[in-house]
C-alpha cells in the first residue's frame, strides 16, 4: 500500500485517547491509535524496540485489531501521528510473535515480525524515513528457518545489529548479525555466541551502551518449563560482536556455554526467576540489569537490580512485596507483576536509577521506581504514572531518545494476557506513547 493512512487526528480518536491522563504532572499521554490488545503480543517486554527515534521523527510499530502490521511516525513529541498500515500480518494469537524495528544510520527503517520457531520475516523501508516496506527478504541466508525473538540495536556509526534465537525453549543457541551501512548488506557476525549444547538455551537481554560496547546477560532454561530459569550469567564484546570477554576483561572463547559462563549471580531452579528482562548501562559503560526472583525462604518474588560496581559484582532489591505467585509451566504466562525494564542517568557525579514496572499491588498500573544512592540502604521512590489500569501490560521504550537525550519514552496500551497462549475478551485498546519527565 503506497498511501498513507494520512495523519490520525480525527475528532473520535483524540477524544477517545484524551479520556485518560497520567496520574502525575511529570506525565503526557499521547494517544496513537486503537490496537490488538487480546493478548500482550503488543507489549511484551522482549519487543526491545517498539519506538524508535532517529532524527526529527520517532517511529512506532504495533498490530491493530485486525493484525495488520502498523508503522508510524511523528515529528518529535507532536501529537500528530503518520500511521500505515504496510500489508504485512502477523498471527496474534501468541504473545511471542512481536515486531522489533530498527533505523539505520540513513533513516532506513527496518522491521521483523512474526516469529515463533519460523522462518525469518524481515523486510526494510524503501527510502529514508519511508514507512512503506519493500519485500520481505532474507538477511545473511544462513540459520533463518528457526526464528524467535528478534531484537534490533543500533551501534554508533549508523550499523544495526540484530539478534535471534535460533532454536527453540531449552534446546536454542544466540545468533548475532550486522547491517554494515557503507554496503547496505548483512553479515552474520557468529552463528553461536550463547550455546545451549542441545541440552538448554539461553534466555537473554541486551544493551549496546554509548561507546559501542555491547552487553548481554542471561539466564539458562534447560526444560520449556519457564520454572526451570537458573543462574544469572554476564558476556560482553567492545567490537562489534567479533570477540567476547568477562566483566574483568577476560577473553571468552566462543560460544558460551554452561561451562565457560560468567556467573554473576547463582539462582537455583524454581526460585521464581524469570527470564527476558532487561539491562542497560551507565555513560560509563558499566551494566545494570533488572529482574526478580524469590529467596529460598519466602514464596514472594522480589524485584533486583544487578549492576557492576568498583568491587564487583552487587544485588539491591528493589520491592517489598507480599503476594506470592508461580512459573511453573510453559507458553506465556499469565502474572501478577510484568518485567522490569531500566534506564540509568549517571551524568556528572549524579546517579538516578530508573525501574520501569507494573505491579497487582500497585493496581496493575504503571508504576516508576526511582533511586539516587544504591549503597547500603538503597532507597526507591515509587510512584504511579497512569491512573488507570494496564493489566499485563510490560514496559517498552524508546532506548535511542534515552541514549541520546535521557529523555523517557514508554509505549503503553491496556493488554490482558491468558495463560499458556489463551486469548483474553478484550475490545481494542488504545495505544500512547507516555512522556515520563524526570
Amino acid at each position: 500500500m503506497k498511501k498513507y493512512i494520512g495523519i490520525y487526528l480525527c475528532t473520535a480518536l483524540l477524544c477517545a485517547g484524551m479520556c485518560l491522563q497520567p496520574a502525575v504532572a511529570a506525565a503526557r499521554l499521547v494517544p496513537v491509535a486503537e490496537g490488538w490488545s487480546r493478548n500482550t503480543v503488543n507489549t511484551a517486554v522482549f519487543r526491545q524496540s517498539s519506538l524508535v527515534t532517529h532524527g526529527r521523527y520517532q517511529y512506532i510499530a504495533f498490530y491493530d485489531g485486525q493484525q495488520r502490521l502498523i508503522l508510524g511516525r511523528r515529528k518529535g513529541s507532536g501529537h500528530r501521528w503518520e500511521l500505515h498500515p504496510t500489508g504485512y500480518t502477523g498471527r496474534c494469537d501468541d504473545a511471542h510473535r512481536i515486531i522489533s524495528i530498527g533505523v539505520d544510520g540513513a533513516g532506513y527503517i527496518h522491521v521483523a515480525w512474526n516469529h515463533h520457531g519460523n522462518a525469518l520475516n524481515y523486510a526494510r523501508g524503501i527510502a529514508p524515513g519511508s514507512l512503506e516496506l519493500g519485500p520481505m527478504q532474507s538477511m545473511t541466508g544462513q540459520l533463518e528457518g528457526n526464528v524467535t525473538y528478534p531484537e534490533f540495536y543500533t551501534l554508533p556509526d549508523g550499523d544495526l545489529l540484530f539478534v535471534y534465537r535460533d532454536g527453540s525453549s531449552g534446546n536454542g543457541n544466540m545468533v548475532l548479525n550486522r547491517y554494515v551501512l557503507a554496503a547496505g548488506t548483512w553479515r552474520q557476525v557468529q552463528p553461536v555466541v550463547l550455546d545451549g549444547e542441545g541440552r538448554r538455551n539461553a534466555y537473554w537481554q541486551m544493551c549496546v551502551d554509548r561507546f559501542g560496547t555491547i552487553h548481554v546477560s542471561w539466564v539458562w532454561r534447560s526444560t520449556p518449563d519457564v520454572a526451570s530459569n537458573q543462574d544469572l550469567c554476564y558476556v560482553r564484546s567492545t567490537d562489534g560482536g567479533e570477540t567476547w570477554q568477562t566483566s574483568s576483561g577476560v577473553p571468552c572463547v566462543l560460544p558460551v556455554t554452561a561451562a565457560t559462563a560468567e556467573y554473576i549471580v547463582r539462582i537455583p531452579q524454581r526460585s521464581e526467576l524469570i527470564n527476558q528482562t532487561s539491562m542497560t548501562a551507565d555513560d560509563a559503560g558499566r551494566p545494570y540489569i533488572a529482574t526478580y526472583w524469590r529467596d529460598a525462604d519466602s514464596q514472594v518474588p522480589q524485584y533486583r537490580l544487578v549492576y557492576l560496581s568498583d568491587d564487583g559484582w552487587r544485588v539491591v532489591q528493589v520491592s517489598s512485596r507480599t503476594t506470592p505467585f508461580s512459573l511453573s509451566g510453559g507458553g506465556t504466562k499469565k502474572i501478577p507483576v510484568s518485567r522490569p525494564r531500566l534506564a540509568v542517568d549517571s551524568r556528572g557525579h549524579h546517579l538516578r536509577v530508573c525501574y520501569v514496572f507494573r505491579d497487582v499491588e500497585r493496581g496493575s498500573r504503571v508504576s516508576i521506581a526511582t533511586c539516587r544512592d544504591l549503597g547500603q540502604k538503597a532507597d526507591w521512590q515509587v510512584e504511579d504514572v497512569t491512573d488507570f489500569p494496564v493489566d499485563e501490560w510490560e514496559p517498552t521504550f524508546d532506548t535511542e531518545l534515552w541514549k541520546k537525550r535521557h529523555r523517557l519514552h514508554l509505549f503503553v496500551q491496556r493488554t490482558r494476557q491468558g495463560d499458556g497462549e489463551t486469548l483474553e475478551d478484550l475490545s481494542d485498546q488504545m495505544i500512547y506513547v507516555l512522556e515520563y519527565k524526570l
